[in-house]
């Protein structure tokens, strides 16, 4: 089941971007290649006539109009283009833009992470940030995308079982620090602020503050806690271990 799914989430990569991007890409290749190349890619009579009669369907019973329009500039160049377009577009050549599209992401990459790419990156930020509209949003979209982004461990102290969204009803939260001074003070109780994950995406979830004495400290680590929620509690602890020992068995084996 892993391995399906897996495959079966490169395949639905591959169609994202082939999809969205790479057929831009192989349409500004043909168009690139056809405007460089005269010769590129030949055409015969007849494929220019179908080309006329796509785009002129009333010259069906013309013959010769039909025949005196194949030689037109326009013509010529949307039957370069059209043929073109089946192979690299629709037809084997298409993964080129894939292709291009992959190293054209880690070329960016390589650049930005460089001391050049990095320098070109703040000044680039810096106008950013003198623009009236954008200079109000961008600090809040970045700090997000940050947090997801960076290389950063997340500050998740322990995981907790906590009556969440309502009392009966327990959730798997992770600890993220004391709650607010404020609340504690005004309580005089003592809070934690637990960050409770959603499933299958433990990345978005919700923060809330509950009373420390509410919250039932789990013996789990972080990432068990998240392959919980990932799984829609089908991984528990135990199964992980039970799992991860008979892995090594089998490793210490042969098998």
């Amino acid at each position: 089941m892993p391995t399906i799914l897996t495959i079966w989430i490169f395949v639905q990569c591959y169609h994202f971007i082939q999809d969205r991007v790479s057929v831009h890409i192989n349409r500004a290749l043909v168009r690139v290649a056809v405007a460089s190349l005269d010769w590129y890619p030949p055409v015969t009579d007849e494929q220019k006539s179908a080309y006329v009669l796509k785009e002129n369907p009333e010259l069906q019973g013309d013959p010769k109009a039909l025949t005196g329009r194949i030689d037109d500039d326009d013509i010529i160049l949307g039957t370069r283009i059209k043929i073109a377009e089946d192979y690299w577009v629709y037809g084997p050549g298409q993964i080129t833009g894939f292709i291009i599209a992959i190293v054209g992401v880690v070329f960016i990459g390589a650049f930005l992470a460089s001391v050049m790419g990095r320098t070109l990156w703040h000044m680039f930020e810096k106008m950013l940030l003198n623009v009236p509209l954008v200079k109000k949003v961008y600090p809040h979209i970045k700090q997000v995308t940050d947090f997801f982004l960076a290389k950063k461990d997340l500050a998740f102290n322990e995981v907790v079982a906590l009556q969440y969204p309502r009392k009966g009803v327990w959730s798997i939260g992770l600890v993220t620090g004391g709650g607010l001074k404020k609340i504690s003070d005004s309580t005089s109780k003592e809070f934690l602020t637990v960050f409770v994950p959603t499933s299958p995406t433990p990345f978005t979830g919700y923060v809330i503050m509950t009373p420390k004495k509410e919250t039932i400290s789990l013996d789990m680590t972080i990432e068990e806690a998240l392959r919980f929620t990932i799984s829609g509690g089908v991984i528990t602890p135990a199964k992980q271990r039970a799992f991860e020992a008979r892995a090594n068995k089998d490793e210490e084996d042969g098998v």
